[in-house]
Order: structure tokens, then sequence, then C-alpha cells
């Protein structure tokens, strides 16, 4: 995979920006292995490698077992090894994320609804939203996952 631009660098005001979004998911008081399960399923939907291997790296550095990682993609057949929380928040990602073939239907909505307050759910779609930018990002400018050039 050949880099085609460092957007970062090239236009840093914009990735500043996403930076504060991130920022404010990080402060927003969901767990961060949460999250980072959120951005590699949404990543994994939108084929993003760069995302891939960086939140599974993130996941593994903080501690989730590879078991649990390597069963993102089927976490709907994986038992118990996923909390209720999390099975709901990737389900609202799977469903924010292919908004244009789910509509993100009610059903989607009350499920997630159940297990998270309003806030936490904003906040929840908030870093759904921004995976699904920088995923496009990663993968129009080809960014090189870090075991791509290990």
């Amino acid at each position: 995979m050949t880099n085609r631009i460092d957007y970062s660098k090239v236009s840093p005001e914009g990735f500043k920006a996403f930076g504060g979004v991130h920022a404010l998911i990080q402060k927003s008081g969901l767990p961060h292995d949460l999250i980072n399960l959120v951005y590699l399923r949404v990543s994994q939907i939108n084929g993003c490698a760069f995302c891939i291997d960086m939140h599974s790296r993130d996941l593994l550095n903080g501690g989730v077992a590879i078991d649990k990682i390597v069963l993102v993609p089927v976490w709907g057949d994986a038992g118990g090894l996923f909390t209720a929380r999390e099975r709901a928040a990737l389900a609202w990602a799977e469903a924010v994320t292919r908004v244009a073939e789910t509509g993100v239907p009610d059903a989607a909505y009350d499920a997630a609804l159940a297990e998270f307050d309003d806030k936490e759910l904003a906040d929840l779609t908030y870093a759904i939203g921004l995976m699904n930018a920088f995923n496009r990002f990663g993968i129009s400018f080809r960014s090189t996952p870090a075991a791509a050039t290990a």
C-alpha cells in the first residue's frame, strides 16, 4: 500500500478539529475499551486497514484478551464474551455505519437506549461518526498500517 498524502500534515486545521472531537469522546465517561471496540468494528465494516491495525493494538495494550478482539466481527455469536453494553454499542455502531442500508431502525435505537442514557448515546454516536470519517481518510489516502511498516 502506498500512502497518497499525509492529510494530517497538508490540512492540519482539519485534523486538529477531528482531534477535538476525539478529545471530547475520551472525556465523555464512556469506557475506553468500549470506544475502541466500536472503533475497531466500524473500521472492519469500512475496510480501513490502518484503523483496524491501530485499534486492535489499542485494545491489546489496554489489556483486552486477543480471544475477544478476534471475535469482534462476529460479536453476536460470541456468547457471553461481550457484555450487554458492548453488544448494544456494537449493534448501534453497525446500524449507524450502515445508515444507507439500515436507515437506523427504531429497534436499534431502542436497544441502544436500553443500555445508554441520552448523553452516552450521543457521545457514542459522535465516536461512530468520527471513526467513519477517519476511515474515509485512511482508505482514500492509503494510510499504511503500522504492521505493514514494521
